[in-house]
């Protein structure tokens, strides 16, 4: 029997089928990730979805900034309302374990109304790049690792972020990295992440206190890096379920609060061959020229791409001199203070950590325009700096990243190598939604102007 020929209901994950247990299918989420990662897109009665022929959403979605403003473009055919097709991934469907009824969620690609893959789809733009590396015979390997805060509920966003109270009945104020006794604090959430991470077949890899209060970190297995998409991108929804079912909220802000060191994604990131074998590291075990050459392009390119690895006005307040974020792209091993670290491995496992990206960057183009930095190194057989051994955080002379998402964009714009990979109608559409949020930020007055300049000028 054909693929297309078996029921949807047998094509799912078997991790699906074990969450449910003989129960009978309620409800169907079909949804896409947009530019900001917020999951869009149609819930519907299961036997409908099974009856679907085809469904659709308007263009129009990829034009919205973070506010749910729209922002302007001039091309016309962009205001046409033009529908895009979902077309359903059966391997990236997962149990919505949060839920009452007995709900399925689907992760959709998008194609243009002739089966094009659509070019402004954050799924696509990844699997653009990694078509590329399909084309040499190059497969990449990711992991990444998530940092969020828990906080208490903020329904004012004039006031700060305070963290949560924990199970002793006090607020977390010091930083305990690494702490089990911090982790335990916040235990019934951390049980309900790990059972919903569980229903949806996730395999969590470890779970830490990191160094603000109420910071948590995950990390996930390595593997391909269209299923870590997909899986990060399904975790923020989880991790913020389970906080809520305990009276808190999971913020996955980039600086939430002022005093407290800010959240990153960092990615792992390794090549490995058609036979499997890890291409930066040779036979006798010693790093490759290409293992250089992608970190050459990581150090060249990654300037050009800070804007999506780190996308609002918010995201640059990370980038602080002696804090745990990177200033520059300098490299070393097992050099946490660069922003370029390869950690202690064997030569199978030889890998480069981007401790540059933030986690309130879409997954799919943070990982995409990682892997295109690398990718562009690789064949341009670029070479890096030398190593450095000593702490990085202090060298601000030094500095290689945009001090704000101004900047970045102005460094995205004159990166035509990086646009020639990631898609030019992608580049202009996500260049123009972030001029159009930078333009929104600075209509609002903040607390600092009233409290300083009120009186005072």
């Amino acid at each position: 029997m054909a693929a297309s020929d078996t029921p949807v209901i047998d094509r799912l994950p078997d991790a699906f089928h074990e969450w449910l247990n003989g129960r009978v299918l309620d409800e169907v989420e079909c949804i896409i990730p947009d530019l900001a990662g917020i999951a869009r897109g149609k819930a519907m009665p299961a036997n409908k979805f099974f009856r679907q022929d085809k469904m659709y959403l308007p263009i129009s979605l990829f034009f919205q900034t973070i506010t749910g403003e729209y922002a302007h473009f001039e091309r016309d055919d962009y205001w046409t309302e033009a529908d895009m097709v979902l077309v359903p991934d059966y391997q990236a469907a997962t149990a919505v374990p949060w839920t009452g009824d007995v709900t399925l969620q689907v992760i959709h690609d998008i194609q243009t109304l002739d089966g094009e893959p659509h070019p402004l789809a954050p799924r696509n733009v990844l699997k653009r790049v990694l078509e590329l590396y399909t084309k040499r015979g190059w497969s990449p390997v990711i992991a990444p690792e998530m940092e969020f805060y828990l906080t208490k509920p903020n329904p004012d966003p004039d006031m700060p972020i305070e963290p949560p109270v924990g199970r002793t009945g006090r607020s977390g104020v010091s930083r305990q990295a690494y702490s089990m006794s911090a982790v335990d604090e916040y235990g019934v959430v951390i049980d309900h992440i790990y059972d919903f991470a569980e229903a949806q077949g996730f395999e969590l890899d470890t779970i830490i206190q990191e160094g603000g209060a109420g910071q948590i970190e995950i990390n996930l297995q390595h593997g391909d890096p269209l299923t870590l998409a997909d899986q990060v991108f399904l975790l923020k929804r989880t991790i913020r379920e389970a906080a809520l079912r305990h009276e808190c909220y999971a913020t996955f802000m980039a600086k939430p609060m002022q005093n407290e060191p800010g959240s990153a994604m960092h990615i792992h990131q390794s090549v490995v061959d058609s036979d499997g074998n890890n291409i930066f590291s040779d036979d006798a075990g010693e790093a490759t020229p290409l293992f250089y050459s992608f970190l050459a392009g990581q150090q060249v390119h990654l300037p050009s791409v800070v804007c999506i690895l780190a996308p609002y006005v918010n995201s640059y307040r990370r980038f602080v001199a002696g804090e745990s974020a990177p200033v520059n792209l300098e490299w070393g091993l097992d050099n946490r203070a660069a922003g370029l670290r390869i950690p202690n491995s064997g030569a199978a496992a030889r890998r480069i950590e981007n401790r540059v990206v933030g986690m309130d960057s879409n997954p799919y183009l943070a990982i995409a325009a990682s892997l295109a930095c690398g990718y562009l190194g690789m064949v341009n057989a670029l070479e890096p700096t030398p190593a450095m051994s000593a702490s990085a955080h202090e060298r601000m002379e030094s500095r290689t990243l945009p001090w704000d998402l101004s900047s970045a964009l102005d460094l995205f714009e004159a990166a035509p190598e990086i646009v020639s990979v990631l898609g030019e109608e992608f580049c202009d559409v996500f260049k123009i939604i972030k001029r159009f949020e930078i333009d929104e930020f600075q209509q609002v007055i903040s607390p600092w102007e009233r409290q300083h300049l009120l009186l005072n000028v």
